[in-house]
């Protein structure tokens, strides 16, 4: 079963490390005037707008009953609004009313306003009741009261901070001489600040991971060209990836959050095969010019270096790229928009990741070769050291080390079994944040402006939608239902939902629970409406933020399997090309689901229970974000079969060149285990500095990513990879028959000759 000696049958990356060599200047002159222009374009520093100005932040969408009542609900409805929060008024003075009309006046002329509104201006103030919504607690003698200034439904939210100057500069001129203060909210300003926020977080992260990579490769590679080599093709890996981002932005609704995760991977990708590809080069350089001083290395010295890095690690990062990109196609198969979004905008980013590692880096390599200097860190692992060591003490107790790192993986995973789910609002941005603040006074202070926790959309007589109105009022956990609001036949532009009549008029049901719109009673409330029978002759669909959420994990459930198998399938298929058997990639598959079974885990313990709340600067809200798992196990799975591939690759090398199976182990341990370690730490780093922002959702995605490196590259990478190989020996190259004719004919085999082993 062991593989026989075989010529390289793949000459393309060969061909590529050549021309990276022979053509360098064009490589670089190339990928600098690509990466200036996609960081222009992508900023904004270019004359159309930026990747921050065409983001976008709501929730999460599925198909269901929640997309049928915000699609309805939302068909006619005006343009976004803007919603100051005025205090310290004289609601009984006659000349507020003057005040405030002149104000709708002034405010009138602002470009992108399409009207005021306020309870002072109403024409039975202040006897309506509808007018009274809009002020505090419904009592005059608060001396507050709101502004909702409607905007014309062509402005775009980053415009509205333009709109908002204006407004601004309106209230100086007529209310504020009656009033003591406004502060300005609404849906467009929260966007805005999201975005903003997001931003700054990926300013700081990149702040954070990219001078810690450098100084960790500086350790690594004993000098700094070398360890600048992956910084500068990661630096080409974010503008190349904000700018494919910026492209889908056109395609596709890209929501906020994208951008940071998308990103990260992109950027951590780079670091990681850079790092790769440039401790190879310098390995092979020692190889083909054993005790030449750097300075006097010939040119085909040096494209043999490239070529021969390219053709063993280059196989290798290519294979990594190929598995991450399809872990990360896997989340295209869900209906669910955002992760649509980011599976596609993954991929690219991925696409970029290789580029970079296969153009960019080997020419950088190229050009430098030269002033490398000193070598320590660098040059051939010798095959007795730490790695190799650890190895032999695990191959000595493989199945001691298999079960005790097994009953470690799953203690950890444990508390993913409670794993609880939203789909945060305001509560993305940090506590003290303006607008995070302006709407939790808002809802606080005018309940019924607010919108109702739970929406109802009911097609039924109006006696029939009054009597089941009567019955959600008694449901557990309900405090009001809304008076019903008629809107009219179905809209012409929402496809007709299933069961509903297009002449028919709809009503609009507003229900308030307990605890807002996410607590465990909107979630009860939202199974019982749904489970209580709709009118006699009619239907209902139950919407809300918790209806949302619903039919989100329940679209996920139905593509899960699909996901799973195409996810897991091709990563066999690709193993399997690289290494000629089935239990290697299949025991592969195994380990990555319990690692990162673990890593979900961690991150439930910390984020869900409130621990660390301190120490990573976060208020828990006793759940995780609902796109969280999904990434987790998308992105985790690529990154565990990343550390896969780079140590398969050295352990099918040696045993490609006849190595008995413990010693291919041992050794390819020892070879691998220094990339590894370093990549992994530098992955760490990455992600953590991520971690680091204010965002909640890219908090959780960074650490739960760190979290999944680090359970990887320790317990499953070191311990039980090489505990399983050994306890397997021959068989883990078992193939069938039939199976190893096919790999003879389309497998992947390009080891380097052996060094003296």
């Amino acid at each position: 079963m062991a593989g026989a000696h075989r010529p390289p049958r793949r000459p393309l990356l060969a061909a590529l490390g050549r021309s990276a060599v022979r053509h360098r200047w064009w490589y670089l002159v190339t990928w600098s005037v690509l990466v200036v222009a996609a960081f222009v374009t992508a900023l904004g520093l270019g004359p159309g707008p930026g990747l921050f100005d065409r983001l976008t932040s709501g929730a999460i969408e599925a198909p269901g009953d929640a997309l049928v009542v915000q699609d309805v609900t939302s068909a006619d409805a005006d343009g976004p609004a803007l919603i100051g929060s005025v205090t310290g008024a004289d609601l009984q003075d006659p000349a507020l009313v003057g005040a405030v009309a002149a104000f709708a006046e002034d405010a009138g002329e602002v470009d992108g306003v399409a009207g005021v509104e306020a309870p002072v201006l109403h024409p039975q103030w202040p006897a309506a009741p509808e007018a009274l919504v809009a002020v505090r607690d419904q009592d005059p003698s608060t001396g507050a009261f709101l502004l909702t200034v409607e905007l014309e439904p062509e402005v775009t939210f980053p415009q509205a901070r333009d709109v908002l100057v204006g407004l601004e500069t309106a209230y100086a001129g007529s209310l504020a001489e009656r009033t003591e203060a406004v502060d300005w909210g609404g849906v467009p300003l929260l966007v805005d600040d999201i975005t903003d926020q997001i931003q700054v977080d990926l300013q700081r992260g990149e702040g954070i991971a990219l001078p810690i990579s450098l100084v960790v490769m500086v350790v690594v590679f004993g000098g700094v060209l070398a360890a600048l080599m992956p910084i500068l093709g990661a630096v080409a890996s974010i503008g190349g990836g904000l700018a494919i981002l910026l492209g889908f932005s056109y395609l596709i609704d890209l929501d906020a959050t994208v951008v940071n995760i998308v990103t990260v991977m992109g950027l951590a990708l780079c670091i990681d095969y850079g790092l790769l590809l440039v401790s190879r080069f310098r390995e092979e350089l020692d190889a083909v010019a054993p005790g030449v001083r750097h300075r006097d290395l010939s040119a085909e010295q040096v494209e043999a270096a490239v070529v021969g890095a390219l053709t063993t690690a280059g196989r290798t990062v290519l294979f990594s790229g190929l598995i991450v990109g399809i872990a990360l196609s896997g989340l295209v198969l869900f209906e669910a928009p955002i992760m649509r979004a980011i599976g596609a905008a993954g991929v690219a980013v991925v696409v970029v990741a290789l580029l970079v590692a296969l153009t960019l880096v080997p020419a950088l390599a190229a050009t430098w070769a030269r002033r490398l200097g000193h070598r320590r860190g660098a040059g051939a692992v010798t095959d007795d050291g730490v790695f190799s060591r650890l190895a032999w003490a695990v191959q000595r107790r493989p199945v001691v080390t298999v079960v005790a790192s097994t009953a470690v993986l799953l203690a950890l995973a444990w508390p993913a079994l409670g794993l609880r789910l939203t789909s945060s609002g305001t509560d993305l941005l940090p506590p003290g944040a303006d607008q995070r603040v302006f709407f939790e006074q808002l809802e606080e202070d005018y309940p019924l402006v607010a919108a109702p926790d739970v929406v109802v959309l009911a097609q039924a007589p109006a006696d029939e939608v009054e009597a089941w109105a009567e019955t959600a009022a008694a449901v557990d956990g309900v405090l009001s239902v809304d008076p019903p609001q008629d809107l009219g036949p179905w809209p012409e532009d929402v496809p007709l939902a299933a069961g509903a009549d297009a002449d028919a008029p709809l009503v609009r049901l507003g229900v308030r629970v307990e605890e807002g719109p996410l607590g465990e009673p909107a979630r009860d409330v939202v199974d019982a409406l749904r489970a209580a029978p709709p009118p006699a002759d009619g239907e209902v669909w139950v919407g809300g933020q918790a209806a949302s959420l619903a039919d989100f994990v329940d679209s996920v459930w139905d593509r899960a399997g699909w996901a799973a198998g195409w996810i897991a399938g091709a990563t066999v298929v690709l193993l399997f090309l690289l290494s000629g058997s089935v239990v290697i990639p299949l025991k592969a598959v195994v380990l990555n689901v319990i690692s990162l079974g673990a890593s979900l885990g961690l991150t439930v313990l910390v984020f869900q229970h409130g621990n660390l709340e301190g120490l990573l600067g976060f208020e828990s809200v006793g759940a995780l974000e609902s796109v969280i798992p999904l990434l987790v196990l998308a992105f985790g799975f690529g990154l565990s079969m990343d550390y896969e591939v780079f140590l398969l690759s050295r352990v099918i090398e040696l045993h490609e060149q006849g190595q008995d199976d413990d010693t291919a182990v041992r050794l390819g341990v020892q070879r691998s285990g220094r990339i590894i370690t370093s990549a992994a730490l530098i992955m760490i780093v990455v992600f953590a500095g991520f971690a680091a922002g204010h965002m909640l959702a890219i908090k959780q995605t960074g650490f739960a990513l760190a979290a999944a490196v680090l359970v990887d590259a320790t317990l499953v990478r070191m311990l039980l990879v090489p505990a399983t190989m050994t306890l397997l020996g021959r068989w883990n190259w078992w193939a069938p028959g039939w199976l190893r004719r096919v790999h003879a004919r389309v497998g992947v085999s390009e080891h380097a000759p052996a060094r003296g082993v």
